[in-house]
């Protein structure tokens, strides 16, 4: 398989490195003030010509190979930027899933970054079991009324639009009752509630709490009781590595160890150097089927499973070279954590893969 550039691409990644060179430096990679500075940053990527490289064009994309979001993403962890903003979930649903009205309303405002926005499915009782979740949507003639409590709402306190599951049939099969919305942020009935996570950061995570919040009936994505599908495609997309950019910065990270271990490396920071390899290779591999317009369903429960041993290997290599004395380091260990719970537990994707690849009964 030929990895090289070709002409086209190559010159796209030149053009990309000279921009990087005069802008890398004044965005934040991590903490709070990453988070603070990210709009700013998806803005300046998009103006840029840098975003949204793959998507299609009347909605603000570029309609590219999915090959050019690697070169991005390489680029971007080699440079010390910011990683892109993750968006391809959210494109991802509306795309598949909202009418051509619902997508030229709100996708190019998400894409160019003018709008920002949030993801509303887990919930204190339904987390990795999305299915059991209890916020209500209650119809009241041209909209509905929102009743609930959503946790781990990623920019949630910036959000100015969230993608929204709600239960709109009490007495139907749990997954079946379930209906997604596009819900305004900034409304009376919507409360927020920050989270402070281990590693420091207070502005990643939030609680959202909605009391009597409104959304119009035009802005129900998909059919009453089709939520169900839209979650199943936004998950699977965020957990295939489609491209490299996880490989990339775990990369990256492991040479930066590497080099500041004296003597013999920590078998901790040898195995994150295989796993991270290997992690490289296979989304090669996975980037390889795209091209050939291969979809995957639930084989995106293995890459999921992949990424999740890869980051918590390079956290522990991190924590065994550097001990808890480079706060950063120690920020990158304390986050790995979240891996094997964030975007379905890895409990669930082996059930996943047990259930609906090898077919055993679980």
């Amino acid at each position: 398989m030929d990895f090289r550039d070709s002409p086209q691409e190559a010159a796209f990644r030149s053009r990309l490195r000279d921009w990087l060179a005069t802008v890398a430096g004044r965005f934040p990679t991590s903490g709070d003030e990453y988070w603070a500075k990210q709009g700013e940053w998806h803005r300046a990527l998009y103006a840029a010509g840098f975003f949204g490289l793959s998507w299609p064009k009347n909605l603000g994309g570029h309609e590219l190979a999915p090959v050019y979001d690697v070169i991005l993403d390489e680029e971007l962890a080699a440079a010390g930027a910011p990683p892109r903003p993750s968006l391809g979930y959210l494109v991802s649903g509306l795309g598949r899933h909202g009418s051509t009205e619902i997508q030229r309303r709100f996708l190019p405002g998400m894409i160019d970054g003018s709008e920002r926005w949030c993801q509303g499915f887990s919930e204190p009782g339904a987390g990795s079991d999305l299915a059991s979740l209890r916020t209500t949507a209650t119809q009241n003639g041209d909209h509905y009324v929102i009743h609930g409590h959503k946790i781990w709402t990623s920019y949630s306190d910036v959000a100015d639009w969230c993608l929204l599951l709600a239960r709109t049939d009490p007495k139907a099969p749990r997954h079946k009752g379930i209906s997604a919305f596009v819900i305004a942020m900034n409304q009376p009935g919507v409360r927020q509630r920050p989270l402070r996570m281990i590693s420091g950061v207070t502005t990643e995570f939030g609680q959202v709490e909605f009391d009597g919040a409104v959304v119009p009936a035009d802005q129900l994505v998909g059919a009453p009781g089709e939520g169900w599908k839209l979650a199943m495609t936004v998950v699977g997309h965020e957990r295939e590595p489609a491209t490299l950019g996880y490989a990339a910065r775990y990369g990256k990270l492991v040479r930066q160890l590497a080099a500041r271990v004296e003597g013999t490396p920590p078998a901790e920071l040898a195995w994150a150097a295989v796993e991270t390899e290997m992690l490289r290779l296979h989304v090669r591999r996975r980037l390889s089927e795209q091209l050939d317009g291969v979809s995957h369903g639930p084989e995106g429960s293995l890459d999921k499973l992949l990424m999740t041993w890869v980051e918590q290997s390079v956290g522990h290599a991190a924590l065994a070279v550097t001990g808890t004395r480079d706060p950063e380091l120690l920020g990158a260990y304390l986050y790995s954590r979240a891996q094997s719970v964030m975007g379905g537990t890895s409990q669930i994707q082996k059930n996943i893969i047990a259930s609906r690849i090898l077919g055993l009964e679980v």
